[in-house]
């Protein structure tokens, strides 16, 4: 076999595999949340903390998708929008942070498989200044380790 052969057929080889191994997002069984990620984040209405039947249901479908995978531990991330003082925005990120951790606990998840943060307004996903960009800052947001 020449070498120009083999050259070709370690390219070949080289494209099956990369192409196997590359994950597929956007996997039926994976609630992508809205920064990535394998588990969905949930948003909160404006000066609250409080678990809706939305953030609920994302909340199950991440429990679901903890208990398949046990061996991943989350940091549970609170964040705000820019209005308010910078500390309570730390406080209220917070207080959505404890909120999920005790819908994720009280199902099921266990607590030494999640930390908490709040980074207030500090890492907006949308800098604009309107209700919109707001809305989306308004979040919890699950980074897996």
């Amino acid at each position: 076999m020449s070498l120009t052969k083999i050259f070709k057929l370690l390219i070949v080889i080289s494209l099956v595999v990369t192409t196997a191994c590359s994950s597929k997002k956007g996997d039926a069984n994976v609630p992508f949340g809205s920064e990535g990620g394998p588990l969905a984040d949930v948003n909160f209405t404006y000066d609250s903390y409080s678990i809706d039947a939305i953030a609920k249901s994302k909340i199950e479908g991440n429990v679901s998708w903890l208990k398949e995978n046990d061996y991943s531990k989350v940091t549970v991330e609170g964040h705000c929008d820019e209005r308010g003082t910078n500390e309570y925005n730390m406080a209220l990120g917070l207080k959505r942070a404890r909120a999920a951790y005790d819908e994720l606990v009280g199902a099921g998840v266990p607590a030494d498989k999640l930390s908490i943060v709040s980074y207030g307004e500090e890492l907006p996903l949308d800098s604009s200044s309107s209700e919109a960009g707001w809305a989306k800052n308004r979040r919890v947001h699950f980074n897996v380790k």
